[in-house]
């Protein structure tokens, strides 16, 4: 079995009252000021949104790994590492995640799971995709510092950016979905996906290939028993779970139908500032918040 997805350095390893602006390219330099509470708890907010302000998740970005756990369901992200992202797809439509596994579980950290081997294949390599131009892409600042880089949200992703450097990338929140590799040069062949299950690893930011983030499921697979191998892999087939089949949402009988919230919209600014001052059970509401600690709401349609 190919290496973890850290190298041995991290073995131990272990979202104002007003809508945001729109900013392109670089977003403003100077943190915004804590906004003025908005009435309403954030539930309420998301419940009376209009229907302009969620995007369907097209289909074709999704991919359902089934297990005896039920679907995990990976959005896909293109922006950030299409051939990353394009391999994946080639293994999901040629069969090889059928019969591959989870073959990791880190308390705190990752899960991670396989393709099924196959010694036949020789996947081309790639250049890494760590990160990509700032330019091009429209950004809604987080309205707070962040502990690791100026954030925000891109097409309704938490991206870390460097506004200087003109670089952006998709950060290491709850749910992301990255490519495990091997020491560099190697930038993983998408044979090898984990997902963030514990407290925003951040440190990984801009180091590996993210492709995407879990929507659905995640709370099935990452309550498994944790690897009590090094860094949480499994010692045993038996400990495994198989993933018994991977499809894109596409190519399903009844595709699955999944919305994001636009966080460019007025809702999730709303949403943004009634997550941060919180009342009722808030003793001190806590005024700001940390790129990871906004997730962004996804709800499934019937």
């Amino acid at each position: 079995m190919r290496a973890a997805i850290l190298a041995a350095a991290l073995v131990l390893g272990a979202c104002d009252s007003a809508p945001a602006a729109r900013a392109q390219a670089a977003p403003q330099a100077a943190p915004q000021a804590a906004p003025q509470a908005a009435p309403g708890d954030p539930s309420a907010l998301l419940a009376a949104a209009p229907a302009s302000h969620w995007r369907t998740i097209p289909p074709q970005d999704l991919i359902v790994f089934e297990t005896a756990r039920g679907p995990l369901v990976v959005q896909l992200n293109r922006l950030f590492s299409p051939r990353h992202v394009a391999a994946v797809e080639a293994l999901v439509a040629a069969g090889r995640f059928d019969g591959g596994s989870i073959v990791r579980v880190q308390d705190n950290y990752v899960i991670q799971w396989v393709a099924r081997a196959d010694p036949a294949a020789k996947p081309a390599p790639m250049a890494d995709e760590y990160d990509r131009p700032l330019a091009g892409l429209t950004v809604t600042p987080l309205g707070w510092p962040d502990a690791y880089a100026e954030a925000g949200f891109a097409d309704s992703w938490p991206v870390g950016f460097d506004s200087k450097g003109g670089r952006a990338w998709l950060a290491h929140c709850y749910g992301a979905v990255g490519v495990g590799r091997e020491d560099p040069p190697d930038n993983g062949d998408g044979t090898e996906l984990y997902a963030v299950i514990g407290h925003a690893p951040r440190h990984l930011d801009r180091n590996l290939a993210m492709v995407g983030r879990v929507i659905s499921g995640i709370e099935q697979h990452s309550s498994l028993a944790r690897g009590t191998g090094p860094s949480g892999f499994y010692t045993s087939d038996p400990e495994k779970l198989p993933i018994l089949s991977a499809r894109s949402g596409s190519a399903l009988a009844t595709p699955p139908r999944f919305q994001m919230l636009d966080t460019a919209s007025a809702t999730f600014a709303a949403y943004r500032t009634a997550r941060v001052n919180r009342r009722g059970f808030f003793v001190r509401p806590a005024g700001g918040l940390d790129l990871c600690n906004l997730p962004v709401p996804i709800r499934q349609l019937p």
